[in-house]
């Protein structure tokens, strides 16, 4: 009988002996938590930091075209007021406004915006204005369809 209070009180003794080890692990779910709520913030301040002058595009069923650094925008809206990038200029201006902001002369392409209500001879003596002026490479925007 000996034997087996020896045995029992031996095993007692090393547990109350041992230290705990020390966690090495990273916990990742407060990383996670902040990414996504990083992610929702760039997500919801991302199309507010789009530069532009409201107007509704007309919708079409064409591709996307390959972009360039940084082209120069001219926007008419459906007043006929001409736009810049985000400057008010007038016909008579048009030409020596675009050319300030161009960096390689009349090479640079023009995306030339046009409301789906502005008056489509009004778009068009924009783009004959710019055409005048010696910038061949006018693009018109647009929106994509859905579907």
């Amino acid at each position: 009988m000996g034997m087996g209070t020896a045995a029992g009180g031996s095993g007692g003794r090393g547990r109350r002996g041992r230290k705990k080890a020390v966690m090495s692990e990273i916990n990742i779910t407060p990383m996670v938590d902040v990414m996504l709520v990083l992610l929702i913030i760039f997500m919801v301040a991302a199309p507010m930091m789009t530069a532009g002058v409201p107007i509704d595009l007309p919708k079409t069923a064409a591709n996307e075209m390959p972009s360039q650094t940084q082209p120069i925008t001219v926007a008419v809206t459906p007043e006929g007021t001409i736009y810049v990038d985000e400057d008010v200029v007038s016909e008579a201006d048009l030409v020596s406004a675009v050319s300030a902001k161009a960096t390689n002369g009349t090479e640079d392409r023009i995306f030339l915006r046009g409301d789906t209500t502005a008056n489509y001879g009004s778009v068009m003596r924009v783009m004959g204005i710019l055409s005048a002026g010696g910038f061949s490479k006018i693009g018109l925007i647009t929106e994509r369809e859905p579907g």
